[in-house]
């Protein structure tokens, strides 16, 4: 049985968009292994090893990114009154206030503010509601917010 990724609709346009930027590298990969062996004999040819392996990075990823496009559902987030897949949240701490996106894991990158429902803070946040506080286990310890608006 394949996997289902859930998806929103940016990130499955910033994946289609890494997709087409390595499918176009290929090309330039091709021309790295093409000129490594001009160099002459390949078993001790760093440059066409070096090119080989960069081959591999490139059509592993694409066929990751492939997968995950087949296999996606898109996040379909109406319910704004409690922290699903697709929510924005804001959370408060005193004067603090963050501001996290929750996605499925495949878009996770929390230095840009999207965490995975996966993830400890996903979690913590899940089907919590407007004025819930959560709490959120980190290697400090615990941390308590509260739920400030949901979008």
């Amino acid at each position: 049985m394949k996997k289902l990724y859930q998806i929103t609709t940016e990130g499955r346009q910033e994946l289609e968009a890494e997709l087409k930027a390595f499918i176009s590298r290929r090309g330039e990969v091709t021309i790295k292994i093409a000129e490594a062996r001009d160099f002459g004999d390949l078993s001790e040819n760093a440059e066409y090893d070096v090119a080989r392996e960069e081959q591999g990075l490139v059509e592993t990823r694409i066929a990751e990114i492939e997968d995950i496009l087949q296999n996606a559902e898109i996040i379909k987030n109406g319910n704004k009154s409690k922290v699903a897949l697709g929510s924005k949240v804001e959370l408060k701490l005193g004067k603090i206030q963050i501001v996290y996106s929750i996605v499925g894991p495949v878009e996770a990158n929390p230095m840009e503010g999207r965490i995975s429902n996966e993830s400890p803070i996903g979690v913590a946040l899940f089907g919590k509601k407007v004025g819930d506080m959560a709490t959120i286990v980190t290697p400090k310890g615990e941390v308590t917010y509260e739920i400030a608006s949901i979008n």
